[in-house]
């Protein structure tokens, strides 16, 4: 059996997520958006609430399709919040909108989102170097760039947390543990 980082814990939603999905670099500006909006929903709740609530999200996020989101109506959104298979926060919800829109603005100045926000680490992968789950940090200087970098350019629910957490799903740092075989898997 593969030994792997000690969060997922035993619940099979979370083991995939991790074995298949984390920290594996990200360079699609659909999934981008995704990755970043979900993140945002996660704010003040753990990662597994959110990620069992994902399909709906894709569902009534248009797949995170980032021009349909950007044309999302007040009169939609309004109903969404009251669709219990989403985190029926106003402000987060609101939020996926109010990025998308942010979004294409960066995609008009960049090319594209994802030479925007691999430039925050060089365009490289960071490895992270942790032995234990206590050397894990919580935010980075990089992360702290990148929060008030998109905040100034309109995004929301994305403070240096969530984007430290962004960068370790999205794979623009390494944090598997260095007795987690994904680390060994996901190292340059």
């Amino acid at each position: 059996m593969n030994k792997r980082c000690w969060w997922p814990g035993d619940d099979p939603i979370y083991i995939a997520y991790h074995d298949e999905e984390w920290g594996v670099p990200v360079h699609d500006d659909r999934l981008w958006f995704e990755f970043l909006c979900l993140e945002g929903q996660q704010a003040g709740l753990s990662w597994i609430t959110v990620l069992k609530k994902r399909d709906h999200y894709r569902k009534c996020f248009k797949n995170f399709d980032i021009d349909k989101v950007a044309r999302l109506k007040d009169s939609t959104i309004e109903k969404l919040l009251l669709d219990t298979g989403l985190i029926r926060n106003r402000l987060k919800l609101y939020s996926i909108r109010t990025n998308a829109l942010a979004f294409q603005k960066v995609q008009k100045e960049f090319g594209d989102f994802d030479s925007y926000i691999w430039s925050f680490t060089g365009n490289k992968v960071l490895d992270g170097k942790r032995k234990t789950a206590k050397q894990v940090p919580a935010t980075t200087t990089e992360s702290d760039v990148m929060s008030k970098d998109l905040k100034k350019r309109g995004f929301k629910f994305i403070g240096s947390t969530i984007c430290y957490a962004l960068m370790q799903a999205a794979g623009m740092v390494n944090d598997h543990t260095a007795n987690c075989y994904r680390y060994k898997d996901l190292k340059n």
